[in-house]
């Protein structure tokens, strides 16, 4: 079955830096697009940034633009989110996900919290 684990998050201050991960496994990684989703506290889920099947394309939200960057490796079936200058809006449950024929899979989310 599709799984997908996101892993990197945690406690860090303003200016800061982290980089998530997403484990994926259960289908063809290399085939598909991925992409990065966040949901702040109280607000609803949104698109941080997406890259294509070979990695050859990428974009991103306004709103991270120049500060985040994704890349995926697909010989060890993972996605990653390089995350600089970290501002306190940037808290949030961060999710990767993938759209397989139609179904839409997401993973359990990992933590980023933004804070001094």
């Amino acid at each position: 079955q599709v799984q997908l684990v996101e892993s990197g998050g945690g406690l860090v201050q303003p200016g800061g830096s982290l980089r998530l991960s997403c484990a994926a496994s259960g289908f063809t990684f290399s085939s598909y697009t991925m992409n990065w989703y966040r949901q702040p506290p109280g607000k609803e889920r949104e698109l941080v940034a997406v890259i294509s099947s070979a990695g050859g394309y990428t974009n991103y939200a306004d709103s991270v633009k120049g500060r985040f960057t994704i890349s995926r490796d697909n010989a060890k079936n993972s996605m990653y989110l390089q995350m600089s200058s970290l501002k306190p809006g940037d808290t949030a449950v961060y999710y990767c996900y993938v759209r397989i024929e139609l179904r839409e899979y997401w993973g359990r989310g990992t933590q980023v919290t933004v804070s001094s």
